[in-house]
């Protein structure tokens, strides 16, 4: 089967870099795409903007590069397809609650017909066609809580929920979308997927039960849900439960509690560092008491003592100083607005939602942080008298470094796209 790639150009804000270069999972989206699809193609092509699929009868799985898959849901759309024998294009139904409530707000990629929503993948048994049906692939979404606040503070009712797919597709049109794909359908859907095994495979849960015996560990935190790879250094203090995947070369100090977590290779946690339902990238540096919950830090990144995100996004190469705190929620019971595809203010339609900083930036320390704002790439931001809130969007222009005389010495490594030099965040 030969695989076409669609390039998606446009650049996402505020790391300013396409969607198929950024990270999730710890691992580039490109390369996802390419892993997932290799055991099904023999060849891939990848079409410049606007040019037109080429004359072939070889079958072809032809997509976007934004699209964000994994395994169980490329699965399950292949062998349809495949059965079908006929042109399908992948679609979603509003009664998919994984789709509705996650993957279609702040989105521009799915083109709307009537109830069901058309994604940029295509599949063709004997090359192009016009002829082209829909092939709606249910995510199989599980209703969990994540989140409990008190009522009188909560919108609609105490009980924060997601809805986990069993399988997931999501394009990334916003930073929001590369938060819902490491969170809600890649960790909370990898610990769902295991407890689903656990409920129907007898085999599996005594496996599982036996390995902890045999260890002598509680189950969550025996080897068949904690994978550990070479030359890592982990203080027996440190509480690590699964399912959580910890990369090479990785050091884990006295005190740390890790939760269902991607921790990178080559990273440093210090002692007494929270992590929860987070991604950690390669090279990561987290010095004493730092705290990640639902959160994505991509590769060398550093968050410093005493500083605590949730729910937010990180890009490469960013210093998160001490002492900040990220907030996500509204005090006053008012939707959260994020950026969407054509970088508008939105409903995010998420009640609790962090913040998301851009790649090669520098956060000094003290700094409070309004849900859902966005610091834009190479920026930096001093603890001064003048910036201790950041209550709005943060542009390249609002850099504290431009009123230095040094300032050449922090280079601009991700401008914007051509045509928004003028752009009002």
């Amino acid at each position: 089967m030969l695989k076409i790639i669609l390039p998606a150009p446009r650049l996402i804000p505020p790391f300013n870099e396409p969607a198929r270069d950024l990270r999730i999972q710890n691992k580039p989206l490109w390369l996802n795409q390419r892993d997932l699809l290799a055991p099904y193609v023999t060849g891939e092509l990848e079409l410049a903007p606007g040019a037109p699929l080429p004359v072939s009868r070889e079958p072809m799985i032809v997509y976007r590069d934004n699209l964000y898959f994994d395994r169980h849901y490329i699965e399950a759309f292949i062998t349809a397809a495949r059965k079908r024998n006929r042109a399908v294009r992948a679609a979603f139904s509003l009664e998919d609650a994984a789709f509705r409530e996650h993957a279609l707000p702040l989105s521009t990629s799915y083109t709307p017909a009537g109830r069901l929503y058309y994604a940029d993948l295509w599949y063709y048994p004997n090359g192009p066609t016009t002829a082209v049906e829909d092939l709606v692939i249910d995510m199989q979404a599980r209703e969990i809580g994540y989140y409990h606040v008190p009522t009188y503070m909560a919108t609609e009712s105490g009980d924060l929920l997601y809805q986990v797919p069993l399988r997931a597709m999501i394009a990334i049109d916003s930073w929001v979308h590369v938060f819902i794909a490491d969170g809600v359908f890649g960790l909370f859907a990898r610990g769902a997927r295991f407890e689903d095994r656990l409920g129907r495979d007898l085999a599996f849960k005594l496996r599982v039960l036996a390995k902890a015996v045999y260890e002598g560990r509680q189950l969550l935190e025996c080897s068949e849900l904690v994978k550990i790879g070479k030359n890592c250094v982990i203080d027996p203090t440190a509480v690590i439960h699964g399912p959580t995947t910890i990369g090479d070369n990785v050091t884990i100090n006295a005190g740390s509690i890790i939760e269902n977590c991607i921790i990178g290779s080559n990273v440093n946690i210090s002692q007494d560092c929270q992590l929860m339902l987070s991604v950690v990238g390669d090279g990561t540096f987290l010095p004493f008491r730092a705290s990640l919950f639902m959160t994505t830090i991509m590769e060398h990144g550093m968050v410093a003592q005493n500083t605590c995100l949730q729910m937010c996004v990180i890009g490469r190469n960013t210093f998160i100083g001490a002492g900040n705190t990220f907030t996500d929620y509204n005090l006053i019971p008012a939707p959260i607005r994020a950026r969407d595809g054509h970088n508008k203010l939105t409903n995010a339609n998420r009640p609790v939602l962090g913040c998301c900083v851009g790649h090669n930036c520098r956060l000094g320390s003290g700094i409070i942080i309004f849900p859902a704002r966005m610091i834009e790439s190479d920026v930096v931001i001093f603890a001064s008298k003048d910036r201790r809130i950041i209550d709005h969007d943060v542009a390249y222009e609002d850099s504290d470094h431009h009123r230095l005389r040094d300032a050449s010495k922090h280079p601009r490594l991700y401008p914007r796209q051509r045509g928004e030099a003028d752009l009002k965040w």
